[in-house]
């Protein structure tokens, strides 16, 4: 029997869900892929871990800025071919990456799977959100639509140690060239419903692009490799971020005397819209905890990935009950309320980390991290939520533009959060180890039985004195080093902890505020006569 309209309505609506789920997580483990194994991207070309850095750089441009520009070109050629063309141009580059063998053309292919996966952002929203009523866009859509796109990075943790094995960086290749392919197959038998078509793009958008996306570009790379060059180190770096800065001005004056401009930079800068977007990025810097915090520290502990894959498999299960808990409990009006309960959850899972020692293994922080990425998930969507019932206030044009401006400014937010944290690790570090080496005198009676001890350890293996006494101190200096970056990355969950902590209380006073002030009105309006 043929189907009747409306299981042909379902079928095509839950079609539609599937496609924006498979484009989303082909884009956050594509991202994935790249951030979590930069060590094997350096073994696999032959080049040093530094200048593998630059494959992270060169992804995350095009991925923050291009978003901006894609408003003006779905709304003139469509919707249907931005997504055809977008879909097509992120398999061939998913193609030309497996036949990647040197460190330039890993850039150029890095760049060009950024610029191409800008667009499956967006089009995981489109997706998802099409088939739903409006109630259902914000209560089911979003939530689903953040879990996709935010599960993926930690999900490529879970699944590279098996792809990458002995046999280099192939098969992860493969797999991110098997999304893309299933993506382009849902893309092209799933089409999203047809929008008129609008000739918008003027010549002026283009200097105001060119200009953002050099400040885009300037701060990505300065926060990407600033804290390797260790800053004052380059001074490239400085009058990089200078240039960035100059830009971003440039375009800011642009688009303030523009009739149509990309964005609408007076409604970006009202106060509730600074208060979301500063919301926005405090929540990715205290995230970096989780996406370069806990990772980097076992991996200075010398803890090998695939013995981390238990911990990143639970945080995506938290982070999936995240998504699952505001699909439940998300309305308007309850935002705060969920984010001071994000906010709690974070602070304590960074409080519980910063009690780290030398041999603290990933199965003693899972439920830190746990917490964690269950807050995760628990703050985005409630967040998007707020920015699109503002958008809607002023218009059905800028719930687009509100999307990709969310996308671009949580890209240049994991940049910065990254960035920063790394840099405060790399200073505390230097210092602590500063510390630990002046108390290493060799006239300490600590270090001398330290030494001792070291020594007898070695003494079946090394007969000379002399190679077994220097052997003996090379492991005391190592021990120190050791020390050093956990006691830094310490530091660095405790100063999460505080601007949670911090953060927490200032919501839970703005949210008596306006309890106290409604409750003033409504007093007022009882006495009136």
């Amino acid at each position: 029997h043929a189907p009747t309209p409306a299981a042909a309505a379902r079928a095509a609506g839950a079609g539609l869900y599937v496609g924006g789920g498979g484009a989303g997580l082909s884009q956050g483990l594509g991202q994935g892929f790249v951030s979590a194994n930069i060590p094997q991207f350096a073994g696999d070309l032959g080049i040093t871990t530094t200048e593998a850095s630059w494959l992270m750089a060169a992804y995350m441009i095009p991925r923050a800025a291009l978003p901006l520009m894609l408003i003006k070109i779905r709304t003139q050629f469509g919707l249907r071919r931005f997504a055809e063309i977008g879909i097509v141009a992120y398999v061939a580059v998913a193609f030309a990456s497996v036949w990647v063998s040197d460190l330039r053309s890993a850039v150029v292919v890095q760049f060009l799977s950024g610029a191409a996966s800008a667009p499956l952002s967006t089009l995981a929203f489109m997706y998802m959100l099409e088939p739903l009523s409006q109630d259902g866009k914000m209560r089911l859509g979003l939530p689903a639509a953040m879990t996709a796109l935010m599960t993926g990075p930690m999900l490529a943790r879970v699944v590279s140690p098996a792809l990458i094995g002995d046999g280099g960086l192939t098969w992860l290749h493969l797999v991110s060239l098997g999304l893309a392919m299933v993506s382009l197959a849902l893309v092209f038998l799933l089409p999203l419903r047809p929008v008129p078509h609008q000739k918008v793009i003027q010549p002026l958008d283009f200097a105001s692009f060119a200009l953002i996306a050099f400040g885009f570009a300037g701060l990505t790379i300065g926060f990407v490799m600033g804290p390797i060059h260790f800053w004052s180190d380059a001074p490239w770096i400085g009058w990089l971020m200078a240039g960035a800065a100059a830009a971003l001005a440039g375009a800011v004056m642009i688009e303030l005397n523009r009739k149509a401009p990309i964005l609408d930079i007076r409604w970006l800068v009202s106060p509730a819209m600074l208060h979301l977007t500063g919301a926005l990025l405090l929540f990715r810097l205290i995230l970096s905890e989780q996406s370069t915090g806990a990772p980097r520290m076992f991996a200075a502990l010398g803890v090998a990935p695939s013995q981390m894959v238990t911990l990143f498999t639970i945080i995506v299960m938290a982070s999936v009950l995240g998504g699952l808990a505001c699909i439940a409990w998300m309305k308007p009006g309850r935002e705060p309320w969920l984010h001071l309960a994000a906010l709690i959850l974070i602070a304590a899972g960074a409080l519980m980390d910063s009690q780290a020692t030398p041999d603290t293994r990933p199965h003693q922080m899972v439920l830190s991290q746990a917490m964690i990425g269950f807050a995760g998930m628990l703050f985005l969507p409630p967040a998007m939520m707020a920015g699109l019932i503002s958008a809607l206030r002023r218009g059905p044009q800028y719930i687009l533009s509100f999307v990709i401006v969310f996308i671009s400014t949580q890209s240049i937010g994991g940049v910065l959060g990254a960035g920063l944290f790394t840099t405060l690790i790399n200073d505390r570090q230097a210092a602590h180890y500063q510390m630990l080496a002046e108390q290493l005198t060799a006239t300490s009676a600590t270090t001398s039985a330290a030494i001792a001890a070291r020594m007898a350890g070695l003494a079946a293996g090394i007969a000379d004195p002399a190679a077994l006494k220097a052997e003996g101190l090379a492991r005391i200096a190592q021990e120190a080093a050791t020390q050093s970056w956990v006691m830094a990355y310490n530091d660095a969950y405790f100063l999460t902890f505080l601007v949670a902590a911090l953060a927490a209380c200032a919501l839970l006073i703005h949210v008596l505020r306006d309890w106290l002030a409604v409750r003033g009105g409504a007093a007022q309006t009882d006495i009136r006569p």
